[in-house]
């Protein structure tokens, strides 16, 4: 019997995300005809203490005997377990959230990234941004999600397209010290500027009901992927008429691949999230590597030559491969923010974007120079 080991993460305010992940691999690879494959976990905490990391993935490698291993995890942890895979002649499908952007795009043939993209959908957003017209904006965050590099993406990408960050505005890290009451003079110094906001989980919540309380309806407001995390917008007041930006996935997209995870997750009791999704298609990566290590005698090289080739549907729909930085590139969305009957969020698409693949491209040729990230733990794990 094959068997895939995965290392899940914990998370303060995305309290399933280690089940999300989980289940998301279970059904992907039910649906997939492969309930036969053994499925063994290890825990990793927020993916932050280096050492469990390794230890937890060694562990699934020796104690375990996994053929593959799936992990949610950052690409500063990545690199620190190569070394591990390369000894082990093993594969790692490393799940990134796509919030940081490494100093370098290190590439072994044993390391694979799937992503969710929210740098690229940050530094599509700004893009955005400049063309519906606005020439002025100021990126607003918070510390914790501020310590990624998707905040040089945003920036540059709305500098490349012609715009100005006229001001940053920083909360803190707890609702006690979370307020975005000093945007108003901010906006009111820079007439006719666009917000361009980095949030995820509760912080989306926080976010819009301050921008209700003290901004007006029709402040331009621009969002990241996790910005259009379904489930957290669900519970988020409707701040603004102008809310906008970029998604990575909605419920709403229309296609036989998303239907059929929608239900194969809610048949579970679980709500289909961003994680169970990402999960979900690594069902497809793995079992492809497996497939391909069979057929080359475990030639880890010629299976990741294979690999870069490799595209299929998924509910967002066709992925392929960056073959000079062995990862993922997946379709984005336009999308808007408009109103429930009650008030709250919901998403709305307005089509996919055409050039994700040479924007990718674009934004992984970015030189890095002094800007840097301390971050280890993985994307909205704290």
């Amino acid at each position: 019997m094959q068997t895939i080991g995965i290392l899940l993460v914990r998370s303060t305010y995305y309290k399933t995300i280690g089940f999300d992940l989980y289940e998301g691999l279970r059904s992907g690879l039910q649906q997939l005809g492969r309930s036969d494959i053994r499925i063994v976990t290890e825990n990793i905490g927020f993916g932050a203490e280096k050492q469990q990391c390794y230890r937890s993935a060694e562990k699934l490698l020796l104690e375990e005997n996994a053929d593959i291993v799936i992990a949610y995890i950052g690409h500063r942890t990545a690199q620190l377990l190569r070394p591990l895979f390369l000894a082990a002649n093993k594969m790692l499908i490393v799940l990134d959230a796509g919030a940081n952007l490494p100093q370098e795009w290190s590439v072994s043939p044993n390391v694979f990234y799937h992503s969710l993209h929210n740098a690229l959908g940050a530094w599509l957003s700004s893009k955005q941004a400049v063309n519906d017209g606005y020439k002025k904006g100021g990126m607003v965050t918070n510390y914790y999600d501020g310590g990624y590099l998707q905040t040089y993406s945003l920036s540059k990408g709305f500098e490349d397209a012609g715009g100005t960050i006229c001001f940053n505005h920083a909360t803190g890290h707890i609702k006690e010290e979370f307020s975005m009451a000093p945007l108003k003079k901010h906006l009111d110094d820079f007439e006719d500027a666009a917000v361009l906001t980095l949030f995820s989980g509760d912080y989306m919540q926080w976010h819009f009901k301050e921008i209700k309380e003290h901004l007006n309806q029709d402040t331009p407001i621009y969002l990241s992927p996790f910005g259009f995390e379904e489930t957290m917008l669900e519970e988020a007041i409707y701040p603004s008429n102008n809310t906008r930006g970029v998604a990575a996935w909605a419920k709403s997209i229309d296609n036989e691949e998303n239907r059929i995870f929608i239900e194969a997750i809610e048949a579970t009791g679980k709500t289909p999230n961003l994680f169970s999704l990402l999960s979900w298609e690594s069902a497809q990566i793995a079992l492809k590597a497996l497939s391909l290590l069979k057929e080359n005698k475990n030639n880890i090289t010629k299976t990741a030559e294979a690999l870069h080739t490799f595209e299929f549907t998924s509910p967002r729909g066709k992925i392929t491969f960056h073959a000079k930085t062995n990862t993922s590139v997946s379709p984005m969305y336009n999308a808007r923010i408009v109103p429930t009957e009650n008030g709250m969020c919901q998403v709305e698409l307005d089509g996919i974007i055409d050039s994700t693949t040479e924007e990718f491209e674009a934004l992984a040729e970015l030189e890095l120079n002094t800007v840097t990230s301390s971050w280890f733990n993985s994307y909205t794990c704290i």
